[in-house]
């Protein structure tokens, strides 16, 4: 959701209104982001990891919805392995009478603007080519990177922190809870004070992880105040998940343990100092697992608590 901010922006650019349709877990990154002014919550049967059922009810409930509104416009934004066609024979029965989207897959008369790109693109080039491609354009000034809205909320902990978030959508892209557990001890002795964020369902995870040194604020906040607490931090330490394109949002330097069951060059933080670790070259490289094929999990594992301390010092000497 984040990395489609540049796309948004140059959309909102060339357009009275912007409505954004985003599924459950994006939708308070959605309504972050700058340039739109109403977020749709739908749960798409053809999109999410854990997808629900196909109700042909709700089909025609968000039909129904979309004729109401009567845009003029309707660009799909999806990541490279996803379809925009579903989504987009959806729309043209609600009458949408102009439809752009990514694809490689022959659409009929689904998509008024068919855009293809190199495979090699970070996520949110690809999209800003798409919106494009459809003839909108970022604004002068605009240098095309992650942003938020702003004011962001208030919170309570003092800037210069390091924040290690240690949970991640899926297990294959999680560094081991207790290489976490390490790096907390090691990056407090360093000097360092570090906050150990987490969501609601992550609580037992950051608490270990936190141990007595670390601040563990698993479960207290909000997207915006997640987004604020990143803002203030001297850098981040995360995997290839969620807060790692939020700080990129918010401006923060990334130590980004990646596992290369997706690609760097599309998915690594993008438009700030970013440190990879993680062997990119791993057996599980491009196979997208969800749970890590190898024993072990060495493209991670392999990554020291000494080398996210030296990532950081290299981050924060900058």
């Amino acid at each position: 959701m984040l990395l489609q901010g540049p796309l948004v922006r140059a959309v909102a650019a060339g357009a009275e209104r912007v409505v954004f349709l985003a599924g459950p877990a994006g939708a308070a990154a959605a309504e972050l982001l700058p340039g739109v002014d109403e977020v749709w919550t739908w749960a798409c049967p053809w999109i999410l990891g854990d997808p629900p059922p196909v109700d042909t009810a709700d089909l025609a409930r968000l039909t129904e919805r979309v004729r109401a509104l009567s845009p003029d416009v309707a660009v799909v934004a999806t990541s490279f392995h996803q379809s925009p066609l579903p989504l987009a024979l959806l729309l043209r029965t609600a009458g949408v009478p102009r439809i752009a989207a990514i694809g490689v897959d022959y659409p009929g008369s689904l998509l008024d603007v068919r855009h293809t790109v190199d495979d090699d693109l970070p996520e949110p080039e690809r999209a800003l080519s798409l919106a494009r491609a459809a003839g909108f354009d970022l604004p002068p000034g605009d240098d095309g990177r992650l942003a938020v809205r702003r004011p962001l909320p208030p919170v309570a902990h003092e800037p210069g922190s390091v924040v290690l978030h240690p949970g991640a959508s899926v297990p294959a892209r999680a560094w081991p809870a207790a290489h976490c557990a390490e790096a907390v001890e090691a990056l407090a002795d360093a000097g360092h004070r570090v906050l150990v964020t987490g969501g609601p369902a992550e609580r037992e995870l950051t608490a270990f992880v936190a141990g007595r040194r670390g601040v563990d604020l698993g479960g207290s906040a909000s997207f915006a105040e997640m987004a604020a607490l990143l803002d203030g931090a001297a850098a981040v330490v995360v995997g290839n998940t969620g807060p790692a394109h939020l700080a990129a949002a918010v401006g923060t330097p990334v130590v980004s343990l990646f596992s290369p069951v997706v690609p760097a060059e599309r998915w690594a933080p993008y438009g700030v100092p970013t440190v990879l670790l993680g062997d990119q070259r791993a057996p599980c490289a491009g196979t997208r697992a969800r749970e890590c094929p190898v024993p072990g999990h060495p493209c991670l594992s392999s990554v020291s608590p000494a080398d996210v301390v030296a990532a950081v010092e290299k981050l924060v000497s900058t």
